[in-house]
């Protein structure tokens, strides 16, 4: 090999070198104007004094010292910083953790205007149509709409009182089941009950034939089910975005967004079917005049659909959000 041809491989060889150094290089400077700046920022004193916080690192503030069960990791802290603490989670807003009774009385009850709104993340977002049902919507005009029909239409002595007879027919399917399983024997020995799953179950279901009218192991094909435990995990799964919000491109490439999006829309088909049912099951019961008839067997989706005739900023995927 001659020495021109050598020059040239050196010279092919120096801009492939540069032009990977080139954007590790942007990158490095990104990430260390980020650390300086979040340094900075931190290092400033307050103008307002705050509740204690553990020592935090650069960008991911206080998320390493959370461990897997957080509300231990909570408990944890709160004995060494005290009943009011502040922790840094990534690039998210801080979060004041409430570890005494009379500072949850201090803060749900004396200052409960201040505290009201709940922060949106990626998940309740997509899944629970923008955060409208009435756990997290924003404090507002909309909040203080749903908070009045659930208070007034949903939760009153004589609505509850009007679903008696679904708790007492649900006792009374547990109590069979219980006592059918002590009275019978499998291989010479009493079946073993499982009061865990048993007692799951008859909570799931007096709430569905309140909410929904139907069971929750048999509503529409045993969907609702697995509906719901997919919502669950997704709604309490970790977002990148969340913490650092320049990292949602994570959440992208890992799936999670498409998960979101597939859950969201199975739910929505779901809801509008429950709801399209008791539109129909309306008309049935409708007399001569438009009033439905035996108005003591409403379920809470056809008092949320009756109530949009009074609250008329009330659409369809609001009444699906509460029934979330």
């Amino acid at each position: 090999m001659d020495l021109s041809s050598m020059l040239l491989l050196l010279q092919q060889w120096v801009g492939e070198q540069i032009i990977i150094a080139v954007p590790v290089l942007l990158l490095s400077l990104v990430f260390l104007f980020k650390i300086h700046r979040v340094w900075s920022s931190s290092s400033k004193p307050h103008p307002y004094k705050l509740p204690p916080s553990p020592t935090r690192f650069p960008i991911i503030g206080n998320l390493h010292q959370l461990g897997t069960v957080a509300h231990r990791s909570f408990r944890d802290l709160s004995q060494k910083y005290g009943p009011l603490m502040f922790l840094y989670l990534g690039q998210s807003p801080p979060t004041l953790v409430v570890s005494s009774v009379e500072m949850a009385k201090e803060i749900m009850k004396n200052q409960d205007l201040v505290f009201a709104s709940r922060p949106s993340n990626t998940a309740s977002h997509t899944l629970v149509y923008g955060c409208t049902d009435i756990a997290l919507a924003p404090y507002g005009e909309y909040w203080r709409q749903v908070k009045k029909i659930s208070v007034v239409e949903l939760l009153s002595i004589k609505r509850v009182q009007s679903f008696k007879h679904v708790r007492v027919e649900e006792v009374d399917i547990v109590i069979g089941k219980i006592s059918g399983s002590c009275s019978s024997e499998e291989h010479g020995a009493q079946q073993v009950v499982n009061l865990t799953e048993i007692l799951l179950t008859l909570t799931n279901n007096v709430i569905s034939r309140c909410a929904l009218g139907v069971k929750f192991e048999t509503a529409h094909g045993n969907r609702f089910p697995k509906l719901s435990i997919e919502f669950f995990e997704l709604l309490s799964a970790f977002c990148f975005a969340d913490f650092f919000p320049y990292l949602g491109w994570i959440d992208v490439a890992r799936g999670l967004h498409r998960k979101f999006k597939k859950a969201s829309q199975e739910l929505d088909v779901f809801l509008d079917q429950v709801i399209d049912e008791h539109l129909l099951r309306h008309s049935e019961l409708e007399d001569d005049h438009g009033q439905i008839q035996d108005s003591d067997k409403l379920d809470l989706t056809d008092i949320l659909i009756l109530s949009q005739e009074n609250y008329k900023n009330l659409s369809h995927d609001n009444i699906k959000a509460i029934l979330l």
